[in-house]
């Protein structure tokens, strides 16, 4: 746990860094599932190893060693987590997710919100014109989905460009984008190292409904024209919060579209798999770890609760006792019986008998009275 415990870590940081830029290279809709996934297995991953180094560090604590019933030497030995690190974790942790409750509300009130204003919409088809002059498209998703376009952004483009732009839309709402949009929002939230991927994530959803239009509609040009011209007409506008054609790194988009399809790069997939296979390893590791050294340190525990009474019965435990505890232990001297045998002589051939209410216990079995039937000393 001393190495495997951090990885998850180190993961995050390098998804951080390199999966951004990685993204926008290959077919975009390969790429939002990747950086969908890369998200959700990171954030997992930063939550996990902050769960343990804090379990790790506050275990130590005698007052949570004597309440879990485990030796704080014993685990302080095998993992000698700090308590500093201990409390950083723990507060990165609860702050990891408080801002998920809070990212979570948000999400929520924003998907009620896209479902209103979906069935306040004018018409009962999939697409919805509003009579305006200001030019705005974008996809509001709900059950079902609505497309709405402004008659200024209808005028603003020739009938070709218009099929595009629809047929992006329409790509928004048949592949569910709005559903990775939370995901990368809900992540993000649990860790902000996850940022970039969520603004990588945008870009790349952009460019998956892009391809689906070029598909539809046969000519990558059109769309790039449709999605040139929606971006001018709408320069200065504030931006819809649901998902439009107008939005991620337009420029951008437009060159992608100029240029042929983009290829399946299996490497860079390849690559990414195997960052998160061994961050989903390096968890588990750990997490095993923990468990060993708990039941290590619970038994260390049990050893020392089942040598217990032979020390109270020489030690301290005597002189407590009155005078027939006294004779069991050969403190007092007691006259010989009728075989002229005294207590003396008779614990010398035999050895003494421990109390009936202090039963020895085998180290290697002492764990196996830690439930409701364990001795007194052996429970909480």
């Amino acid at each position: 746990m001393r190495i495997s415990v951090y990885v998850p870590l180190l993961v995050t940081v390098v998804l951080a860094l390199l999966a951004p830029g990685a993204a926008r290279r290959p077919a975009p809709r390969p790429a939002a599932w990747s950086l969908a996934c890369a998200a959700l297995v990171a954030a997992a991953g930063w939550l996990g190893s902050l769960a343990l180094l804090a379990f790790a560090g506050f275990a130590q604590l005698p007052e949570v060693a004597a309440e879990g019933h485990w030796s704080a030497a014993a685990l302080r030995t095998q993992d000698p987590v700090s308590l500093a690190v201990a409390t950083v974790s723990a507060l990165a942790l609860a702050a990891g997710l408080v801002a998920l409750g809070v990212a979570a509300v948000r999400q929520v009130r924003d998907t009620l919100w896209a479902r209103r204003e979906s069935g306040r919409m004018p018409g009962d088809t999939e697409l919805a014109v509003l009579d305006e002059a200001a030019p705005q498209a974008f996809a509001l998703p709900g059950a079902p989905g609505r497309i709405v376009v402004s008659r200024g952004m209808l005028r603003c483009l020739g009938d070709a460009e218009r099929e595009a732009l629809l047929a992006h839309e329409r790509a928004h709402l048949r592949c569910r984008h709005h559903l990775f949009q939370a995901v990368w929002r809900l992540t993000a939230a649990v860790n902000p190292l996850l940022r970039p991927l969520a603004r990588s994530g945008g870009f790349v959803l952009e460019r998956w409904a892009d391809e689906e239009a070029a598909a539809r509609v046969g000519s990558r040009t059109v769309v790039a024209r449709a999605v040139g011209r929606a971006a001018l007409a709408t320069a200065g506008a504030e931006r819809p919060a649901a998902l439009a054609a107008t939005g991620g790194a337009v420029p951008q988009r437009v060159r992608a579209l100029l240029a042929p399809p983009p290829p399946r790069r299996t490497a860079t997939f390849a690559a990414g798999a195997l960052l998160l296979a061994l961050c989903c390893a390096s968890l588990a590791n750990a997490a095993s770890d923990s468990e060993e050294m708990v039941e290590s340190a619970e038994h260390a525990q049990c050893v020392a609760d089942a040598d217990a009474p032979d020390a109270g019965a020489t030690g301290a435990g005597v002189t407590d006792a009155g005078p027939a505890d006294a004779a069991w232990a050969g403190r007092l001297p007691q006259r010989p019986d009728a075989a002229g045998e005294t207590p003396e002589n008779r614990s010398a051939e035999r050895p003494p008998q421990r109390p009936a209410d202090r039963p020895h216990l085998r180290p290697d079995a002492c764990c196996d009275h830690r439930g409701a039937d364990a001795p007194p000393w052996h429970r909480g």
